[in-house]
């Protein structure tokens, strides 16, 4: 049975009824009760065993989240491959590769192609050196990962809270600034699966609450770095663009953040280009939706810059920093302590 849900629709004013329960939401809200449904019935027949479940041998670590869009998981788990490595550690990453033109189980090398393998692994595998494999089933990746790299001591899989094929041992749920929304799922509010929820730690913006829940929250400080980023590596200091008009494009699933954040920074957006999360720049120009005329500085994030720097090698990535509390690592390493050597394969599966 496949994990994925329905995906986030595109209209922003659906997104807006997410946030509360007003007409638009309750009259949606008997179409999400098949999908509450088919989600309950799902997790009990992992649960129950009917739908088989593998753990990979390793300690393994899920980043994901239980609403529709984009909520930060990659750099979540870029912060946390970071931290492992620094702790000596040998982590490795799966992921579902979402939006590549592959279909096959593949390890993603730095310099492999974004469409073959997806933006975020392509992203991973240049900015944190260590193995990442794709695959739409994650036990699949991560026992390709192992053949490959049998000194892996952790795995970190990008995404698949709702994958239940693939048993885990932590889990961390990343909200963005919108919560849990309505508290509706999917399509009447922005929930893939029922909230509160088991899990191991919740991260959520220092600028809001954490959602209701058990789960112990930490905050998560997300803002962009100070520099932007050439095609070769190199760097640019952000305030050298003060003062002079530049363009800026995103394809994630919520572009005005990364609009906002870069005025934040004191830059003049002259031109804006929001495009679907994940777009491959097929056919994209510069004018596009957009007065002509090529000649301002072109600023992307850094998950647009592995597929458009083929396209147009002068633009700028501007990474997006995050700052995980202390407390996090410390609960972090504490329980990693009890799971590192590798585990036994009959750990279960977490409880709903």
């Amino acid at each position: 049975m496949a994990a994925a849900g329905p995906q986030p629709p595109s209209s922003a004013g659906l997104v807006q009824a997410w946030q509360s329960r007003g007409l638009a939401a309750w009259a949606l809200w008997p179409v999400s009760l098949p999908y509450s449904l088919l989600v309950r019935l799902r997790r009990a027949l992992y649960r129950h065993g009917t739908l088989r479940s593998e753990h990979p041998g390793r300690p393994t670590i899920v980043v994901g989240n239980v609403i529709a869009g984009g909520a930060g998981k990659t750099p979540v788990v870029m912060a946390l491959v970071q931290h492992l490595k620094a702790r000596g550690l040998k982590p490795g990453v799966i992921s579902r590769g979402y939006g590549r033109s592959t279909t096959d189980c593949r390890e993603v090398l730095a310099d492999s192609p974004a469409s073959e393998v997806g933006d975020e692994p392509a992203l991973i595998a240049r900015s944190c050196g260590v193995p990442v494999f794709v695959d739409r089933q994650r036990t699949t990746a991560a026992r390709a990962l192992l053949a490959r790299y049998p000194g892996t001591d952790v795995i970190v899989c990008d995404d698949g809270l709702q994958h239940l094929a693939l048993q885990r041992d932590l889990e961390v749920c990343v909200f963005n600034d919108q919560g849990v929304g309505n508290g509706f799922l999917l399509p009447a509010g922005p929930l893939r699966e029922p909230w509160p929820r088991a899990v191991d730690w919740v991260l959520h913006p220092d600028t809001t609450a954490a959602p209701a829940g058990t789960a112990a929250a930490f905050a998560l400080r997300r803002g962009l770095a100070d520099h932007a980023v050439r095609a070769d590596g190199s760097s640019l200091p952000l305030q050298s663009l003060r003062g002079q008009p530049v363009h800026a494009l995103a394809a994630i699933a919520r572009p005005e953040d990364f609009f906002g954040m870069l005025r934040a920074r004191g830059l003049t957006l002259a031109r804006t280009s929001a495009l679907p999360d994940h777009h491959d720049f097929t056919g994209w120009t510069e004018g596009t939706g957009a007065t002509q005329g090529g000649q301002l500085p072109l600023l992307c994030t850094a998950k647009d810059a592995v597929k458009l720097w083929p396209l147009r090698p002068d633009a700028l990535a501007v990474p997006l920093e995050v700052g995980l509390d202390p407390a996090f690592f410390a609960a972090l390493d504490a329980r990693l302590a009890t799971l590192v050597p590798p585990l036994s394969l009959s750990s279960p599966l977490p409880a709903p």
